[in-house]
């Protein structure tokens, strides 16, 4: 065990716990679990820091914990850490999942037992990357199969003609971390690089390369597409039959995203109607032994090999020791996925800000966001950095989520959103409240839209949108907003579509902006407004603009 500093180690006798005498002050040794084939970079940097380091890949967690239940820290990859293991390790502070998911671990429970979950993100970027350029080679040039022959003794070169990658229409779906490594990798087989990504600033695409395009066009002209989106039910079955059939008849698909991104069925349909499209992944619904589900379809099924490689391990096992150590010596808690909410921070004003960022993005246009301003009131000053992740949230749906403050403000700069909050100009705002401006782009140029909100009896209150003040309206429920030049008979009319759905209307309020001559009629209704009827709506009663949120 090496030491840090003048360290000498000694046994107290009151407490079965190693402690350091450093420089003078008590060290008490912590004991670090890495029940994983983790690379020893992590358990060498701890033990150089006075960490005691307990390592086994062959060893199962519970066994580990078990045997050291007076473990400090558990360092995992894709082990689960469940409220079992938790319960048996009664001095566990810290987990560190050496990746970017953590889906394995239960991070809620950890929470209530008041232990700090952290990720690695990003550290695993560039093995996936490369994994998509030796998929795409892979399948191109027909290397397993022609492996397999010429092991055989066959000699079948004539049906194993391939394509080259050279010069080929490569689309990337979602330009994060993963998304730009790849086009950066790509760059010497002269491609033509097309993405999408929503909430990516498109000069930014085009400043790595990649020239942004609709979703369906990416499909149409791409010999080759790679998926790197966030799983969850936004993504669910995202690439699906209309997406599926826009493809180049012998085009690859690549999915090293999440399982369920891809509607399989659909695509099983397809290949058998006679579509012909390559199809290559390594995700799965588990992973562990047993049948895939995938094997029906996949011409290249790898077992999640993407973070699968020394210099991704190294760098994962790198930074899991970093954060720990940072942890404790600097109470550095910047990576840590399920923080808890301050004393004195009431967890609705986390809710109505997240309510507010949505709102704002709907009535923007729900066109690209570009720059986020958020002005807090009162004593929401001192807790301001804790709003990012849920306005991170209601402006980038399809992002990550759950993420920590410094993350999701890294989140929202890599999206193209400039982000900053703020302190009130002035004193004539309501007192706890919270205020969000932002800037979107599109067609037609930049647009300004302003929200503000209030909490008042615990519920979420907006109390104004753009030039309509004096809302005061409660966000919960199923909410409609149409906009319109201000003229009579309008809401008799909205009703009417409404009342023909057997949609029933719990409130409502009308408030005029006489600057512009138009009125925003936000109603509440008692389900949800679906979009043939905000079309309907649209239409009857020529809208400046309609749109339907639930909360």
């Amino acid at each position: 065990m090496t030491g840090r500093g003048n360290a000498r180690r000694f046994f107290c006798s009151r407490r079965r716990e190693s402690v350091l005498i450093l420089k003078g002050k008590n060290f008490v040794m912590k004991k670090v679990l890495i029940p994983t084939k983790l690379d020893a970079v992590a358990s060498k940097m701890l033990a150089a820091q006075g960490y005691e380091v307990f390592q086994s890949a062959e060893t199962p967690l519970a066994e580990l914990a078990a045997a050291h239940p007076d473990a400090a820290v558990v360092i995992v990859r894709s082990e689960k850490v469940t409220p079992e293991i938790i319960d048996a390790l009664p001095k566990l502070r810290l987990v560190v999942r050496a990746g970017a998911g953590y889906d394995n671990i239960d991070i809620v429970y950890a929470r209530k037992k008041n232990i700090d979950v952290m990720n690695t993100p990003g550290a695993n970027a560039n093995g996936v990357a490369e994994e998509v350029v030796a998929m795409t080679l892979a399948c191109f040039r027909h290397v397993v199969p022609a492996d397999i022959s010429v092991r055989a003794g066959r000699w079948e070169k004539k049906n194993f003609m391939g394509r080259e990658l050279t010069k080929k229409t490569v689309g990337i779906v979602g330009l994060g971390n993963i998304g730009r490594l790849l086009a950066k990798r790509l760059q010497g087989f002269e491609p033509t690089l097309l993405g999408y990504d929503h909430f990516l600033a498109k000069q930014r695409a085009v400043n790595i390369g990649v020239r942004p395009v609709p979703l369906e066009q990416l499909f149409e002209e791409s010999d080759v597409i790679s998926l790197h989106v966030p799983g969850g039910p936004s993504t669910r079955n995202m690439v699906s039959t209309d997406l599926l059939s826009r493809m180049k008849d012998g085009a690859l698909l690549i999915n090293c995203s999440r399982y369920g991104v891809v509607d399989e069925e659909a695509l099983a349909a397809l290949k058998a109607s006679g579509k012909k499209i390559l199809y290559a992944t390594d995700v799965h619904p588990k992973d562990a032994e047993g049948e895939k589900p995938s094997a029906a379809v996949a011409d290249l099924m790898l077992p999640h090999l993407g973070a699968n490689t020394r210099e991704a391990n190294f760098n994962a096992a790198k930074r899991a020791a970093e954060e720990t150590i940072a942890y404790f010596d600097n109470g550095d808690t910047a990576c840590v996925v399920n923080a808890q909410t301050p004393v004195g921070l009431n967890p609705m004003q986390l809710r109505l800000a997240k309510m507010l960022a949505t709102l704002a993005r709907l009535a923007g246009g729900r066109r690209a966001v570009r720059k986020a301003r958020c002005t807090f009131s009162g004593s929401l000053r001192e807790f301001r950095k804790w709003f990012s992740p849920k306005i991170q949230e209601g402006l980038l749906p399809d992002a990550e989520t759950n993420l920590v403050p410094p993350q999701a403000e890294l989140s929202l700069k890599e999206h193209g959103i400039d982000y900053a909050a703020r302190e009130p100009l002035s004193g004539n705002v309501e007192e706890d409240s919270m205020t969000l401006e932002i800037v979107t782009d599109g067609e037609g140029g930049c647009r300004t839209t302003t929200v503000r909100g209030i909490v008042a009896e615990d519920a979420p209150i907006v109390s104004r949108i753009d030039g309509f003040r004096s809302l005061y309206f409660d966000l919960r429920g199923h909410l409609l907003f149409v906009r319109y030049a201000d003229r009579p008979g309008v809401l008799a009319r909205i009703a009417s579509v409404l009342g023909d759905a057997e949609i029933n209307i719990e409130n409502i309020a009308a408030p005029i902006d006489h600057d512009v001559g138009e009125t925003l009629a936000v109603i509440k209704t008692d389900k949800p407004v679906t979009a043939d009827q905000v079309s309907a709506i649209s239409t009857l009663v020529k809208a400046i603009d309609v749109f339907a949120v639930s909360f």
